[in-house]
């Protein structure tokens, strides 16, 4: 036992969490979702996983452990506590700023002339960025907005932790939140009583939510006209990074926008599929 290990956790018993357990713990969210948990992060874990090893009776992280490696609903509960869900409405404006002047007018084109468009938010944790993007979609104009979506537009929501999924769905929110977005487009599609806001109908009825692990299949059939995934890859290690951006660029129409995080980049193989139009914006070229 590395006794320096222990001395971030004052009052927990070695015998009940040490450095091998946030070692094999490392390993497993590793392995299961590509996040890289720091040596640094030796509390956080405990913090986090503590609630699930009391409630399981497992009196041990040793032998939570050891339950997780068998029991395939408690490890995505694990993991879902291990996420990290912060986010905030219209993140980076410059996307949305970027979407409303350069994307969103060819997609309504092509919507009017009766094609379809795919909106992808990969990693949507608790629902800011869908709902932000698709106030931008809409539009400042109630009945335009809602021939836009009457179109042939699908939007897919998707996050591995179904707390976050939930939190998204419900579409609720202090009403302060939504202060970032501009009001010309938050007051024709957000309903607000008191303190908080109720995303409308109009927008909540266009998504569909799934729980998807990004590392694993991607049930997806059709390709995308606009991916956002922001924020999400700078908790995996260089070479999942660069296979999932790989995957986004795979999954996009030609033409179509990759948006990513402030702090992320693209490299290997998908920088001969992406050319950059923007500050972490970024076109699929080619077929």
């Amino acid at each position: 036992m590395n006794v320096a290990a222990t001395q971030c956790l004052p009052g927990v018993s070695a015998g009940v969490y040490g450095e091998a357990d946030f070692e094999a713990i490392r390993a497993l969210v590793h392995r299961e979702a590509g996040i890289v948990l720091p040596p640094g992060k030796a509390m956080l874990v405990y913090s986090r996983l503590a609630p699930l090893v009391r409630k399981t009776a497992s009196d041990t992280f040793a032998r939570y452990i050891d339950k997780l490696r068998s029991d395939n609903a408690e490890r995505h509960r694990a993991i879902c506590a291990l996420t990290t869900n912060h986010t905030f409405f219209y993140r980076e404006a410059h996307h949305f700023e970027h979407f409303e002047q350069h994307v969103r007018g060819p997609l309504i084109d092509r919507l009017e002339m009766g094609e379809p468009v795919r909106i992808w938010s990969a990693g949507c944790s608790s629902g800011e960025e869908i709902w932000s993007l698709l106030m931008t979609m809409l539009g400042p104009d109630l009945s335009t907005g809602r021939k836009i979506a009457a179109r042939d537009l699908v939007v897919l929501a998707s996050d591995l932790a179904n707390h976050a999924l939930d939190t998204a769905k419900a579409a609720r929110y202090p009403a302060d939140t939504l202060d970032p977005v501009p009001a010309r487009l938050r007051d024709p599609w957000v309903n607000v009583s008191g303190d908080m806001a109720a995303i409308g109908r109009d927008l909540t009825n266009m998504v569909r939510f799934r729980e998807l692990n990004l590392l694993g299949e991607w049930p997806m059939k059709r390709k995308f006209d606009v991916i956002f995934c922001r924020n999400v890859m700078i908790y995996f290690d260089q070479p999942t990074k660069e296979r999932l951006v790989e995957r986004f660029a795979q999954q996009l129409l030609p033409g179509g926008h990759l948006y990513i995080g402030h702090s992320e980049r693209v490299s290997g193989r998908a920088s001969h599929m992406l050319e950059p139009v923007g500050n972490t914006i970024y076109c699929r070229v080619g077929s």
